[in-house]
């Protein structure tokens, strides 16, 4: 007979609740030592001092811990052919930044936790935590996920997608994300594209090196250039459909080494978005045609390297229906339809599940100055904590209803 979500996710939230002081603490001490991608040791070192169970290492510096309905006891180790567990999904990894927030536990380095990866690994420990202490009262095994570099390539969710993770057979995936732009209480969740896909590109444009006071003698490969990159974001408005989300950047320029020298070469790199596979297609392609013409009528020669980085992010609708029908009772509320260009590497695990994100805001918050992502300003409060590991135990019981083929008792 299905358990009650509403009963259980009551208990998930008390436990939670007495769980928190512990997971702020961990919070403070992660956010104070954080580490870049494929080098995060001493993350899950301090993660797994923490988990209630045994935990196995993956993609290198990553961790799994499952929990299964013991009825109280300790959970046996990871293992394969038992019950598909819902896999919960927090990242690892820092950014390269100089943190600038003046907090008492504020890192020191050049590396920072810029995009809430601290509060969402202290969130996850406490949802572990609360739904290890229930015991038999669980609906499903939960695999308590603790991704390696979300913020670089290799991706570690392409890892985890092509080897380990399709081992442990996940029913579903999910996380919560902090987001700034949100308000405070409220949680984005919607079905279909949230994210776009996100792939990067360089160009080398070689021309002729010349005096710059004979420009004719030359190949100017900056000017090329020049006009590639001015080409390449007018050309997205005419390529893709106005009513599809669709971008390109160009973030680095460089060539030339003194202002009277026409150089050899110059070069751009920069990144590619879109929400539908074929505008990502149709960019890709755009990019290699267009500054292969435009350097040609330059008198110079364009290469093109591209390098394929995550899918567009496809939310569940039965997971986000069933998990929007529990937000009142976690005290959360619909933020307003939202959807955007950004990107993140969770998207690779839909190969191997459904999905959900969910978007945990925090503009309004008591304390909280409002700074965008990637930002060394920016510090959520201590009370994300708690938020975010409400949203996870929402989107848990969603996921494993959904993936009972029922809306549980309600």
């Amino acid at each position: 007979m299905p358990r009650s979500t509403d009963a259980v996710l009551g208990r998930l939230l008390a436990g939670i609740e007495r769980e928190l002081p512990r997971a702020v603490a961990l919070r403070r001490r992660l956010h104070a030592e954080p580490e870049l991608a494929h080098a995060e040791q001493q993350t899950a070192a301090s993660v797994a001092a923490e988990l209630p169970v045994e935990c196995r290492t993956i993609a290198g510096t990553g961790l799994a811990a499952r929990v299964d309905p013991t009825a109280g006891r300790e959970a046996e180790p990871i293992s394969l052919g038992r019950a598909a567990p819902v896999a919960v999904r927090a990242e690892l990894d820092g950014l390269p930044l100089r943190e600038r927030t003046g907090a008492q536990f504020a890192a020191t380095g050049e590396v920072m936790h810029a995009c809430g990866h601290d509060v969402h690994m202290a969130a996850l420990v406490a949802l572990t935590r609360a739904a290890h202490a229930l015991g038999d009262a669980l609906p499903a095994p939960l695999l308590a996920l603790f991704q390696p570099s979300e913020e670089a390539y290799p991706s570690g969710a392409q890892q985890l997608a092509e080897g380990e993770l399709a081992e442990l057979a996940p029913a579903a995936v999910v996380p919560a994300h902090v987001h700034p732009e949100l308000a405070w209480g409220a949680v984005a969740l919607d079905a279909g594209t949230v994210n776009a896909s996100c792939d990067a590109f360089a160009i080398v444009v070689e021309g002729e090196p010349s005096h710059g006071a004979y420009p004719h003698r030359g190949r100017d490969p900056i000017l090329a250039l020049a006009q590639i990159v001015l080409a390449l974001h007018a050309q997205v408005s005419r390529l893709i459909d106005p009513l599809s989300a669709a971008s390109l950047t160009v973030a680095v320029l460089e060539g030339g080494s003194a202002e009277n020298v026409i150089p050899e070469r110059a070069s751009a790199r920069g990144a590619l978005r879109a929400h539908r596979p074929q505008d990502r297609l149709a960019l890709r392609q755009m990019v290699g045609e267009l500054s292969a013409a435009i350097a040609a009528a330059h008198g110079c020669r364009a290469s093109v390297e591209l390098t394929p980085g995550e899918p567009a992010l496809e939310n569940d609708p039965g997971i986000v229906t069933r998990a929007r029908e529990l937000l009142a009772d976690a005290g959360l509320t619909p933020a307003p339809e939202w959807r955007s260009c950004g990107s993140d590497d969770f998207a690779f695990f839909g190969a191997l599940a459904p999905l959900a994100m969910a978007f945990v805001g925090l503009d309004g918050a008591d304390g909280f100055t409002a700074r965008p992502l990637h930002h060394p300003e920016l510090l959520p409060p201590d009370e994300a904590v708690g938020a975010v590991a409400r949203v996870q135990a929402v989107l848990y019981l969603a996921a494993a209803r959904s993936a009972a083929g029922s809306t549980g008792a309600r």
